[in-house]
């Protein structure tokens, strides 16, 4: 394996800055044509994201650390950024009906999709304490604007003016717990505190809790949740099918990375908080789920249920589990997007319809929407062999060779509880009477909903590319 160490080379950034500077002139043919350039500053924003992903994949091989240190592209960081340009860029496509609205076109939705994009690449690589919490907040602040983007909704202001107070309150408590942790240490950078923190002071301890608290308000998890629901349910779908996926990705990398690499030698400590997390996250999503009547609000809860399951592999704080954490996340992403591209289809007379109960008898109106949906769900209750349930076999496996036995007995058990929701959602669309004809399907919702939908259902014929590009990058951690 090749390290570069070149104090502050730009090559490893490379990709970084072609999206930085193409998110520029993004805005500034924004700004100086207005909201009629919308659509093809959308359609730009999609085909920079495409070159920066190859640009990221064609970076040369090996580990390369810039900036002192505080910057890392390994193979870790490569199989994360080209998932989470991957889901901005399946968002923005999902985004194009939204903005097609003549009410709705503003051309600043793509650019803040790219800068929050940007934020998650950085946060992805990050080295120390300084990058990561830069990367938070260039991923963040994005998000917060995006989340209130249909300003005439007060349901979606609402949402983006919650996110945000809430948000910010996780970064101070992150902020926080970072300071107690270079006090107690006297570096920022993961390899060195990974040298200081042989062992557990208590002071450091408590620094590595607030710093995990502001993680996992990041990824949803409980108890710092409460933000998911309503932001999910005020949100624009579009929106919310971008926060469900990509932020995601970036967060539980940063999460898996931080633990990993700066508190190897802590892991005793570490682990009681992830596996806490997991817990209560798998048991909240599962049961909260039953209850709800719309379905952007019941995957809100499934995302906190499938947090709580992707951090059962990161508890068992080895290779396997991380390698797990890396197919988890990219097989939920797959799922989250297919589901989100069903959930835009759902318009009757050009309005969305978001209750569980519009879903009834789709199987006789739209059957091929109503199969696909079917397996989406199926796979996020994890029944073989649908792509899901590799994911939770992973996770669970890494935890039992760990000797964490209660939590992969409580994550089968919330699987079940889970499979229930889901299950009522598919015995509505084939045994119940249709409510009325959807709307046609457009052509990007589609093409979406084909791929993600055969990657799923197919997954199982040849997993082993996914797999093994998991393992791969998981072994640089260690």
């Amino acid at each position: 394996m090749t390290i570069t160490t070149a104090g502050y080379s730009l090559l490893p950034v490379l990709p970084e800055l072609m999206l930085a500077v193409g998110a520029m002139v993004l805005l500034m043919i924004g700004a100086f044509n207005g909201p009629k350039v919308t659509g093809l500053v959308t359609t730009l924003a999609v085909c920079l994201l495409v070159v920066v992903g190859a640009a990221e994949i064609m970076l040369p091989a090996g580990k390369h650390v810039t900036f002192g240190g505080s910057f890392i592209v390994d193979d870790y960081a490569r199989f994360l950024k080209v998932l989470a340009i991957i889901a901005s860029a399946v968002t923005l496509i999902l985004s194009r009906e939204f903005l097609a609205d003549q009410s709705r076109r503003i051309f600043e939705y793509a650019i803040l999709v790219l800068l929050s994009t940007l934020g998650m690449m950085v946060l992805i690589s990050a080295g120390d304490l300084i990058m990561l919490y830069l990367g938070l907040e260039l991923m963040s602040l994005a998000l917060y604007v995006v989340a209130a983007s249909n300003r005439d909704n007060a349901k979606s202001t609402e949402a983006g003016l919650k996110y945000f107070v809430l948000g910010a309150l996780s970064s101070g408590m992150l902020l926080y717990g970072a300071s107690m942790i270079y006090g107690f240490t006297g570096t920022v950078s993961f390899a060195g505190i990974a040298a200081e923190a042989k062992t557990g002071s208590i002071g450091l301890v408590f620094g590595l809790v607030f710093l995990l608290a502001g993680l996992c308000f990041k990824v949803s998890a409980v108890p710092f949740h409460m933000w998911t629901p309503d932001v999910y349910e005020g949100a624009p779908t579009p929106v919310t099918a971008f926060f469900a996926s990509a932020p995601k990705v970036a967060a539980l990398a940063v999460f898996t990375r931080v633990t990993l690499t700066a508190f190897p030698g802590i892991v005793v400590q570490w682990q009681q908080v992830v596996v806490f997390v997991s817990l209560a996250s798998m048991v909240l999503g599962s049961f909260a789920a039953i209850g709800q009547s719309n379905i952007k609000r019941l995957m809100a809860y499934s995302s906190i249920g499938h947090m709580g399951f992707a951090l059962v592999g990161l508890a068992a704080g080895t290779q396997e589990g991380a390698q797990g954490v890396l197919v988890y996340i990219a097989i939920y992403v797959a799922m989250t997007l297919g589901t989100f591209a069903i959930i835009l289809t759902m318009k009757r007379g050009g309005q969305p319809v978001e209750t569980i109960k519009d879903f009834a008898g789709l199987s006789r109106t739209n059957p091929i929407i109503a199969f696909f949906f079917a397996m989406f769900l199926f796979s996020l209750a994890g029944v073989p062999p649908l792509a899901g349930f590799f994911g939770k076999f992973y996770v669970f496996m890494a935890a039992i060779k760990s000797g964490l036995f209660v939590l992969a007995v409580v994550g089968v058990l919330a699987s079940v509880v889970g499979a229930f929701y889901y299950l009522s959602i598919v015995k509505l669309m084939y045994f119940d009477e249709p409510v009325g004809k959807l709307d046609p399907m457009r052509v990007e919702l589609r093409t979406v909903l084909a791929v993600a939908g055969l990657f799923n259902v197919l997954f199982f014929v040849y997993p082993a590319p996914l797999v093994s590009a998991a393992a791969f990058a998981a072994k640089s951690l260690f």
